[in-house]
């Protein structure tokens, strides 16, 4: 069976009717090194860490990292400088941002390092747009329309390039939203971004606002890219990041493993899934799993066993039922049938494979097959004893169990 055919045993209903949609071509900005790090159960990782996980982001090829707030302190000023060198050294395609307020210290903090480097960062310019931020905060739309005036110039003056980033975008009033964005434009922003920083929005209101945003940049005649940034804290951060761009957004924000504020930021792992099976992307996704490992190791955070593709569980089976499936399809010779005929998601594609484990849900060809792939005979006897043994345990065996039933001197 060719592979070509294996795809016709699928009806794919994520294909009709809107499905059809085709992108032009989407951006990544990963936000682990920043905005991932202000996640409160985290620890920030040494810079050799850093740049471990710097180098995997660029073998996904993942087009911008967020790796700092300059204005925040020596460390952070070093780390920066640091790991742009390291970009620039290498002649490596992703590209260096940082976070700075919308006040010139900020962005005086920036060009400094920018000197040092001997190249401009990119000055990812953010100022709290909602109303109910603005009253918190005791300001006023003018005093926010004089911070992004003030600020935004004098960053393009210095040759800082400027996304310009309104937060609590998904809360706040159109109008505003209008102005804000306008006036930064105008200033010489050459990107905006539209955030999502509660994790308030819906798929619906995100493709909404993107339409509406898509519009105020129109009217400037301007040509000026939007993003989006979003959070999880209603576990939407990736469907709102398919509706943004499905609505006109060129670049979409996350961090591995979701990390970052409160529940975390969308996940920048699983976007790079869901864009590849949608055909979206055509990005070699093979080192995923080392990316998300290498993050979890660095930061302290570790893997859940269900998460998707990298989670423990996530192409793990210890049914009968499945597993016999998952057996026959790789007896007919047909790696990619296995793989797919009972997973939505292709272990090969990310470098990973299908593991059939035994435990008190298993059949026989559970335990036949585990013996096949260790080179085991599977004589009945052997066969009878570890099916026993697992249908009377309530939890999966453990290899040690099994190899000691295998090499126990009676059967």
């Amino acid at each position: 069976m060719s592979k070509l055919s294996v795809k016709k045993l699928i009806y794919d209903w994520n294909t009709q009717g809107s499905g059809k949609f085709k992108p032009p071509k989407i951006e990544f900005d990963d936000e682990t090194l920043r905005d991932g790090l202000q996640s409160p159960s985290i620890i920030d990782p040494p810079i050799e860490e850093k740049l471990k996980i710097l180098h995997l982001m660029e073998d996904l090829g993942i087009d911008k990292a967020d790796i700092g707030l300059p204005a925040s302190g020596e460390r952070a000023k070093q780390d920066i400088l640091r790991i742009s060198k390291e970009i620039y050294d290498n002649k490596m395609n992703i590209r260096p941002s940082c976070a700075v307020r919308t006040m010139v210290k900020d962005v005086q903090a920036l060009i400094e390092v920018s000197d040092k480097l001997g190249k401009p960062i990119e000055a990812d310019m953010f100022v709290g747009s909602s109303p109910i931020r603005q009253y918190a905060e005791d300001w006023n739309l003018d005093k926010l329309l004089k911070f992004t005036e003030e600020a935004v110039s004098f960053a393009v003056k210095n040759k800082i390039p400027v996304m310009y980033v309104t937060e609590d975008t998904t809360r706040a009033d159109p109008k505003i939203v209008q102005k804000l964005y306008t006036l930064a434009i105008e200033c010489g922003a050459h990107r905006v971004c539209v955030c999502d920083t509660v994790g308030h929005s819906t798929p619906a209101g995100a493709y909404n606002l993107i339409r509406f945003v898509k519009k105020v940049v129109e009217k400037t005649k301007k040509k000026v890219k939007i993003d989006w940034h979003g959070h999880r804290d209603r576990a939407l951060d990736v469907a709102n990041c398919i509706a943004a761009i499905e609505a006109g957004a060129t670049r979409v924000h996350g961090t591995a493993l979701g990390i970052g504020e409160r529940c975390g930021n969308a996940s920048m792992d699983l976007l790079l899934v869901n864009f590849k099976l949608m055909g979206w992307i055509k990005n070699d996704l093979s080192k995923l799993a080392e990316y998300c490992q290498t993050v979890s190791q660095a930061v302290g955070v570790p893997i859940p066993h269900n998460y998707p593709v990298v989670g423990m569980d996530a192409f793990r089976t210890v049914s009968g039922i499945h597993a016999a499936a998952i057996i026959k399809a790789e007896e007919k010779g047909e790696k990619e049938l296995a793989d797919l005929v009972y997973s939505g998601v292709p272990a090969g594609m990310f470098g990973l494979s299908q593991k059939i484990e035994i435990g008190f849900m298993s059949g026989v060809s559970n335990v036949i097959y585990w013996l096949k792939k260790r080179n085991i005979s599977p004589e009945k006897n052997l066969v009878d004893k570890i099916f026993n043994f697992a249908k009377s345990s309530n939890r999966i065996l453990t290899d040690e169990e099994i190899m000691e039933l295998v090499d126990s001197k009676y059967w």
